[in-house]
């Protein structure tokens, strides 16, 4: 029976025919090629055919009016199936229907797809399109295949594909003028050579030319394997290109040109509106009712993001396999780099459950810049868990669906570290939204701040999701939101969830969390970024000044002690860290071969810190670097004190340094605590092996460090 079996999936990943056979009942269903197939309407069982079948993607040209729509959504989405839906008027075809036609089909994550209306008609004319603009072939060949698929007797259809193909593919010859697309700008000579250049990349130099809607590649001066040919489709209106790959072996080439569109140098690209909306369903309950602040780890690196709680008399050494000073251990569901927060008995923290068992991430120190190819369906996950006894107390699934964004190979789809003033707790999923509940887990409030584009500040295409996590100030909830299209900084009510205030930033993508300050001038909200690193007035959104000549990728989150400000960033060439006086006003950049001003008491370059914060503790200012160098400074004056290779570095550094009663605690990526003694000479007491990744940075409350895994949450402490 078995060899039966076998034979027979094999027959029928080959055949065209038993396909057909096996969904005859879907009228006019045809198997085109090995990424599409089509028909018409299916019923909802047809779906799980589909699906066994290999299909992952369901393209609906019907209108909701004309069939339960939404019930085929929600069948194909318990499928875990990405469903379209196109709403084609079949007596008014638009234009702008087959350009979104076109792109849903163009992007490989959407393949093998199912292609439906109610008899194929619609599908038939939208192929027919497809063949001719994309595949290259003639309008005869494509009509030949698109009465086969269902467009017949339908000469509307017919006139509309073909008018369709012959405007698009006249529309004009690749412009010969200078384009940009990100930082790089190319031109395309009318004698078939090119060059493309841009900010911090080698030039490449090559030649071009152009097959029906193909464009064709040959560069040099690249990385190995850039040498050979690529084959992009474009699209251009004379003006602007737009290129999607069809076959290129160049992994660099790739990364700028697939899905890139280049403007006309000098124009800039069109933002998208963004629309913000709040749902309110109730209030968080009065800060008389709320627990005692002491012991409070409540949001990023815990108060004012400082990284210190002394007074733990922790041990020097524990051990998580063996379990050591390990006082609990909880499972926790799903991929998280969010780190827990503590108030009064409740530890909080969040995740993103995969229905893909094999999601993962990438820890380790290299330099790809892949999004992760996981666009399976999530669960986002608040949980409250007891603190003594590592019990959960309670669980809310925030949101489930398909990611709105993708994320980086070492990230997650929960970066951002949740935070809690003792009455509420709100937890930020990026495109997903930002939730707020009770500390007991009663639904508050949510904002759907729309599409977080966060990636590549030189590729706009390249795409890695938000990291940023909320913070709690007063009756405020204050998010830092730097994207591709649209950078802000603003305040909700905690209350309501409603906006109090909003700033734009002229930004490129960023990941730190904010950090209000309280100094002898005043309350400062600092904001890490590229272009500047920004100070607010964080009861009015008002900038107050602002420091250039930062990294073009910035992480680390601003901390504070003795009235000054230390800001770092850790992308090269420029790796500054800053130290800023409290109560600067105005533009503090620094003139051209300047370390420090009125308002900046001492800068170094090469220093700063690529992911994990820098802590100030007792007058020292310590960095660590994502490749475990280990530096500190005396705070005031900028001077070096020692400069310390980590006696184990593994996978490198992501969760940033916390300290308490004299000594620090440094978390490598392979789940190894360092312990060494604060101080102006270095001193390693201890290294403590957890035996799970380990990229969160841990929480003290209590005489219990908490330290979150990438499979679940740890209690070290003394035994009593």
């Amino acid at each position: 029976m078995r060899p039966f079996i076998l034979f027979s999936i094999f027959l029928l990943s080959l055949s065209p025919i038993s396909a057909q056979e096996n969904l005859s009942d879907i009228r006019n269903f045809l198997r085109v090629n090995k990424d599409f197939c089509t028909g018409g309407q299916p019923r909802l069982e047809h779906l799980e055919k589909l699906k066994a079948e290999g299909v992952k993607a369901i393209i609906n040209l019907r209108q909701p009016s004309e069939h339960r729509a939404a019930e085929e959504e929600a069948k194909a989405k318990e499928l875990g199936l990405r469903y379209f839906n196109i709403p084609v008027v079949f007596g008014n075809p638009n234009e702008e229907q087959v350009a979104q036609f076109l792109k849903i089909t163009d992007d490989p994550e959407n393949r093998p797809a199912f292609i439906h209306c109610t008899a194929a008609i619609r599908v038939g004319a939208f192929w027919m399109i497809r063949r001719a603009l994309r595949d290259g072939w003639s309008i005869e060949d494509a009509e030949a295949e698109a009465v086969k698929i269902g467009l017949r007797e339908s000469p509307h259809w017919n006139d509309f594909a073909r008018k369709y193909i012959e405007t698009h593919r006249t529309k004009g010859s690749i412009p010969s003028h200078p384009m940009t697309f990100g930082v790089f700008t190319v031109r395309f000579d009318p004698g078939g050579t090119l060059t493309l250049e841009g900010d911090r990349w080698p030039k490449l130099n090559g030649t071009w030319k152009t097959s029906g809607t193909e464009i064709e590649f040959a560069m040099t001066g690249g990385p190995g394997g850039c040498d050979g040919l690529g084959k992009y489709q474009y699209d251009t209106d004379g003006k602007q290109v737009k290129l999607t790959l069809v076959a290129d072996e160049c992994k660099i080439r790739q990364m700028i040109l697939n899905g890139s569109t280049w403007l006309p140098a000098g124009t800039a690209a069109i933002k998208p509106p963004r629309k913000i909306t709040t749902t309110s369903k109730a209030k968080p309950p009065s800060r008389a009712k709320v627990a005692t602040s002491k012991g409070s780890w409540p949001s990023f690196r815990g108060p004012h993001a400082s990284g210190i709680a002394d007074g733990q008399n922790l041990p020097d050494e524990w051990n998580g396999k063996t379990g050591q000073n390990i006082l609990w251990r909880t499972p926790i569901p799903g991929l998280a780099h969010s780190s827990p927060v503590v108030w009064g008995n409740y530890i909080f923290v969040t995740s993103a459950v995969s229905t893909d068992p094999k999601a993962s991430f990438r820890p380790g120190l290299y330099g790809d810049g892949d999004a992760s190819k996981d666009r399976s369906l999530h669960r986002w996950v608040i949980y409250a868990i007891d603190k003594h006894t590592g019990k959960v107390v309670w669980e809310q699934t925030a949101h489930q669906g398909e990611p709105l964004e993708k994320r980086h190979i070492k990230a997650t789809y929960a970066n951002s570290t949740p935070a809690t003033d003792g009455r509420l707790v709100v937890a930020w999923f990026g495109s997903q939204g930002l939730y707020a509940y009770d500390v007991n887990g009663k639904f508050l409030w949510k904002v759907d701040l729309g599409r977080i584009d966060a990636g590549a500040y030189d590729i706009p295409t390249v795409e890695w999701g938000p990291a940023s996590s909320p913070i709690i100030w007063k009756d405020l909830v204050i998010v830092q939101c730097d994207t591709q299209t649209d950078s802000f900084i603003m305040a909700l009510d905690a209350n309501t969830g409603k906006t109090v205030w909003k700033t734009d930033r002229d930004e490129i993508p960023s990941w730190g969390t904010p950090t209000v300050v309280s100094t002898s001038k005043g309350e400062e909200l600092v904001a890490n970024a590229s272009n500047f690193i920004r100070s607010y007035d964080p009861r009015t959104g008002k900038e107050l000044w602002r420091l250039g000549k930062s990294s073009k990728i910035t992480a680390p989150t601003p901390i504070f002690a003795d009235d000054m400000l230390v800001v770092v960033s850790g992308r090269g060439p420029e790796r500054p860290i800053f130290v800023v006086k409290a109560g600067a006003r105005g533009d503090l950049t620094l003139p051209d071969g300047k370390t420090s001003s009125d308002a900046v008491v001492w800068s170094r370059t090469g220093r700063g810190s690529y992911m994990p914060t820098p802590l100030i503790y007792n007058g020292i200012l310590y960095v660590l670097s994502n490749n475990g160098t280990f530096d500190a400074y005396n705070l005031k004056s900028g001077d070096e004190i020692y400069r310390q290779r980590l006696p184990v570095v593994g996978s490198g550094f992501s969760a940033s340094p916390v300290a308490a009663d004299g000594k620090i605690y440094l978390s490598n990526e392979d789940g190894e605590i360092i312990v060494v003694t604060a101080g102006e000479k270095f001193a390693h007491v201890a290294t403590n092996t957890m035996g799970e990744l380990l990229m969160a940075t841990p929480a003290l409350s209590d005489g219990v460090m908490y330290v979150r895994s990438a499979a679940g949450l740890f209690a070290i402490g003394k035994k009593k």
